[in-house]
């Protein structure tokens, strides 16, 4: 039996691209006022080649994108010759003011629709996700009943241990779980890798290029109820 649906958040719900280019606009604003000579060194097509040495710099810091941006600040303020004790009050500061906007997102179509009818068909909803995004902060936390993060559990998504992380927390076992997102390899198999039922979020209609196929896909998220019943219903066949 179909117990538990977790979704994907970024490029999922919404459309993360233009989220964190508005993030990063009001965290540039913010660097004019308060940073002034980052700023001036600086520009926002700087961060690619900051989060390249940054991550040159501290590896292990990959499966984070808080802990990659918060090194990048560090990084940016000490080349542009603020002290250490200033650097550390400006980069949290400043981490602070990206995290408050980058919570600003616009739903999809359909998207609060789909989760509002899951949850009134009983199942017990979650996120996992790669990135920062914070249910409570996006407005999703009347629709998700709980968050698992790479930040928070140490790995990143397709790594099973971020899914065993929501299957402890749940006890349930991976054939009662579906997994919703639009990343092939983060998302659909990295869900059924770990034992769980995988569908493909594909809004733009791109081709299937992996060996192994979803368990379901949508194009528009007003299919989603659709699949999941699709999927129970061959849950309850199996048993």
């Amino acid at each position: 039996m179909i117990k538990c649906i977790t979704f994907d958040l970024d490029d999922t719900l919404w459309a993360v691209d233009p989220v964190v280019k508005a993030a990063n606009q009001t965290l540039f604003d913010w660097l004019y006022e308060n940073a002034p000579l980052f700023h001036q060194q600086f520009t926002l097509r700087d961060l690619g080649t900051l989060r390249q040495q940054a991550l040159a710099a501290e590896p292990e810091i990959s499966y984070s994108v808080t802990r990659i941006r918060k090194a990048v600040l560090k990084l940016g303020l000490t080349q542009a010759g603020y002290p250490e004790q200033q650097v550390a009050e400006l980069s949290d500061a400043a981490f602070d003011v990206f995290l408050r906007a980058r919570q600003n997102v616009v739903f999809f179509e359909h998207a609060l629709k789909a989760l509002a009818d899951l949850k009134t068909a009983g199942y017990q909803l979650g996120a996992i996700t790669n990135g920062n995004a914070d249910i409570h902060s996006t407005g999703l936390s009347s629709y998700l009943d709980f968050q698992f993060s790479a930040d928070h559990v140490g790995v990143e998504k397709p790594d099973a241990k971020i899914f065993t992380a929501m299957l402890n927390h749940t006890k349930l076992k991976p054939e009662n779980v579906i997994h919703i997102g639009d990343n092939p390899q983060h998302d659909v198999l990295g869900a059924k890798s770990a034992g769980l039922w995988g569908v493909w979020v594909n809004l733009y209609q791109q081709p299937w290029r992996e060996n192994v196929a979803p368990d379901a896909t949508v194009t528009s998220l007003d299919q989603l109820v659709g699949a999941v019943d699709k999927i129970a219903a061959c849950k309850r066949a199996r048993l």
